[in-house]
């Protein structure tokens, strides 16, 4: 059963109106009691939750009319669009990223009342972290949440050998952020605004980043803008001065493997598994290939009739993913 804590949690978050954060506790609590064998309440726990989250994304969309719900012309090559139903309880975050994640998305729904006291919410964020750990995610969950679309910027399209086009193709996108809110993600952004002190940069590429931060320093909106880079090494220190917050993501620990695991196989009995051979199989996996593993177990389960997911198969399903990813010897 819930502890204190978690009861207090349950209602705090309900009286603050932060619907993110009672799911999530909620689903703790689900997954405490499936831990302690509870597995029928468990269950009815989380398709209660299930149920109200889609509730709540059916109301949610009725509300969140936006001028234009699919970039048009230009704009069209520079923009893919999506609606995520993503939501906070489905990510697998440490206790730090957690709690500032839900910081981010109260300040948002709050944010009328923050303007009230000449305050505004954050809504430039930077994700830093290896592949597969959370970021893009993240952009999903916090349009979810916040009933928003989320626009992906296609840099691909963007950047050109033509430097002056590459600033009027941003112009674009910052036009677009006041038109219509919503999330947009600027994912591998260390290719737009790489460090103007590299030895090999060029005058134009100078031209654009400077464009780019004067965008982001100038944007008059109340959009939300995530940019997410692999290699944080690159970025020019200026524009990192521009982002309301930072947040740094790691490959998963022993915990947060096994969150992973039980939240992708929520359906299946998992009580008889050796966490420990899990854990230690899973060692240098992102969450993304932890997942992708959790699946391909859980698929190799159901085609042998089984309900119940085996140690052996996790552990295979693993050690896969971690040659997938091993280095290829170099031939001549």
């Amino acid at each position: 059963m819930a502890t204190n804590d978690q009861f207090k949690a349950l209602v705090k978050s309900h009286a603050d109106g932060d619907d993110s954060q009672f799911y999530s506790v909620a689903m703790q609590v689900a997954a405490k009691a499936a831990r302690a064998g509870q597995d029928k309440f468990a269950q009815e726990l989380r398709d209660m939750v299930d149920a109200l989250r889609k509730r709540e994304v059916a109301s949610t969309r009725v509300a969140s009319v936006v001028p234009v719900s699919q970039p048009r012309g230009e704009l069209a090559s520079l923009l893919t669009v999506s609606y995520p139903d993503a939501r906070a309880a489905d990510l697998v975050l440490s206790d730090d990223l957690s709690e500032r994640l839900h910081h981010v998305l109260h300040e948002q729904r709050q944010r009328d009342v923050l303007s009230r006291h000449g305050l505004a919410p954050v809504r430039r964020m930077l994700l830093i972290g290896p592949p597969g750990t959370g970021k893009t995610s993240t952009a999903r969950v916090i349009a979810g949440e916040l009933g928003l679309p989320l626009f992906a910027i296609r840099l691909d399209t963007i950047i050109t050998k033509f430097m002056g086009e590459t600033a009027a193709k941003l112009r674009l996108i910052f036009d677009a952020l006041v038109q219509t809110r919503g999330v947009y993600l600027f994912d591998e952004v260390d290719a737009l605004a790489g460090d103007r002190a590299a030895a090999n940069d060029v005058g134009e590429i100078r031209r654009v980043l400077n464009s780019f931060l004067q965008f982001l320093e100038e944007d008059p909106s109340e959009s939300v803008i995530i940019a997410a880079t692999n290699h944080p090494q690159l970025l020019d220190n200026a524009l990192i001065r521009r982002f309301d917050t930072i947040m740094n993501f790691d490959l998963p620990d022993q915990e947060g493997v096994r969150a992973v695991i039980e939240n992708r196989l929520a359906t299946f009995r998992t009580s008889n598994i050796s966490w420990k051979r899990v854990t230690d199989a899973s060692n240098g996996l992102s969450h993304a290939e932890v997942a992708v593993a959790a699946e391909n177990a859980a698929k190799r389960t159901v085609l042998s009739g089984r309900k119940q997911i085996r140690t052996d198969d996790l552990v295979a399903a693993l050690n896969d993913r971690l040659r997938a990813g091993a280095p290829q010897p170099v031939t001549a």
